[in-house]
């Protein structure tokens, strides 16, 4: 089962995803998948309504716009230099700690949107990621054992960046973060009891279907439990709130012998279980 929204931009609705690709509406549960719905063991009533075959069916499922699968989060926290490759081809020595910036809301798009290239860009990248969406409040966890009870689950997030806004532009990442249309998410939220081990999952970021990233969750310096744990040291993470939890090697930052994004490029993006993305660039 996974959570999927759909329908034009800003009047999506939320339906479930069953095992066999069938979409059914979530609406006689709830009238969105957002933080509320996540805390009030949303995912366990769509799972009983599901089985009960209590949902009614979305017609003509195959010709509508996939959302994001989360309503707009109150925030995105990312975590950079997560990868021991990504480290390494950047040239930065492994972080001590988790290096931690944000993203602004309003930058989530669905998984098919266009993604925009903004106004003076040079170095628009890509990034695929493994995001998290809390399902419940975190404040102070005593240790990263438990951080499973407050993830809801996973999806494929894409943590376009501009590299000179980001670091040439006076040293403030979240400049070069936080562009509009600069987080794809989804297709699917797939609940934490989907994925057998999201320490072991391989992520792939195709460009122009030239494959760039090719990597896997084992090679995170630090693991998702820790980084849950962590951030809730300095700030209390909300349901429906996303982790972006760092991309393996392979971005244009890191190969002089890529070149950055531009209009007319497109981006293919897959996961182990997650789905699978696709954007064409454009220019903002």
């Amino acid at each position: 089962m996974q959570l999927m929204r759909i329908g034009e931009r800003n009047s999506e609705r939320p339906v479930v995803r069953a095992d066999d690709g069938t979409l059914y509406e979530l609406s006689p549960l709830t009238g969105d998948i957002d933080g509320a719905f996540l805390a009030d063991d949303g995912i366990g009533r769509a799972r009983a309504a599901l089985a009960a075959h209590d949902l009614p069916a979305v017609p003509d499922a195959d010709r509508v716009r996939i959302g994001a699968p989360v309503a707009r989060p109150g925030k995105i926290v990312c975590i950079g230099l997560n990868y021991r490759d990504h480290a390494a081809e950047t040239g930065s020595p492994l972080p001590a700690e988790p290096i931690v910036f944000m993203k602004a809301p309003n930058t989530i798009v669905g998984p098919h949107d266009p993604v925009l290239v903004p106004r003076g860009s040079t170095k628009t990248d890509w990034e695929i990621e493994l995001g998290v969406i809390i399902g419940r409040h975190a404040r102070y966890l005593g240790s990263p054992d438990e951080a499973a009870d407050v993830i809801a689950g996973f999806a494929i997030s894409n943590d376009v960046s501009e590299r000179e806004f980001q670091l040439e532009r006076g040293g403030q990442w979240d400049k070069g973060k936080s562009c509009e249309t600069f987080n794809p998410l989804g297709p699917w939220l797939v609940p934490t009891d989907e994925i057998t081990d999201p320490g072991k999952l391989g992520l792939r970021l195709w460009v122009n279907r030239e494959l760039r990233q090719d990597g896997t969750t084992a090679d995170l310096v630090f693991g998702i439990d820790h980084v849950i744990w962590y951030l809730s040291q300095f700030m209390v993470l909300e349901p429906g709130d996303l982790i972006n939890t760092g991309t393996p090697a392979g971005v244009a930052l890191g190969r002089p012998d890529q070149p950055y994004l531009r209009a007319g490029d497109v981006l293919e993006l897959e996961i182990d279980g997650l789905g699978r993305q696709h954007q064409l660039l454009q220019n903002a």
